[in-house]
């Protein structure tokens, strides 16, 4: 689905999500109802599929969530190698399991992007970075997204 097609289906006065897809964790983002801005929600330590699912949905639910966009973790020659074949996996369950319109997003380079950030910026250390990194990354792909939105 390209942007303007996402765009089309969103319904107006709801958030969306951002997910900074992993095997082992997510980083979740959500936006504000106006799909403005981003922020960093939380990381889902993955169990089972079921039970990330419910998590899923639990979210959605409570953030009011009217679209999902997933990072897609694209080669820096723009190809796709099995991470991102692994994202498009679980796209597919999600969109079985979750009536809401996914957007992917190229992604390349968020999780180095935030971790500069900090550890410039927010003067975190290694410790307290790997808390947030993976939320923080997600928040990194969502607002990408919302700002591509704007003139789509």
């Amino acid at each position: 689905m390209d942007i303007q097609e996402f765009k089309n289906k969103i319904p107006p006065r709801l958030a969306l999500m951002g997910i900074d897809y992993g095997s082992k964790r997510m980083g979740l983002a959500v936006s504000d109802l106006l799909c403005l801005v981003a922020t960093p929600y939380k990381i889902l330590h993955r169990r089972t599929l079921k039970e990330d699912l419910a998590e899923l949905r639990n979210i959605i639910a409570e953030k009011e969530i009217g679209g999902i966009v997933l990072g897609l973790p694209l080669q820096m020659n723009g190809g796709e190698g099995e991470i991102a074949a692994e994202v498009r996996k679980f796209a597919a369950v999600l969109s079985e399991n979750i009536a809401l319109p996914i957007l992917f997003w190229d992604e390349r380079l968020s999780s180095s992007a935030m971790e500069n950030f900090l550890i410039k910026e927010a003067d975190l250390s290694r410790k307290k970075r790997a808390k947030v990194l993976d939320a923080a990354a997600a928040a990194y792909i969502l607002q990408g997204a919302l700002d591509a939105l704007k003139y789509a």
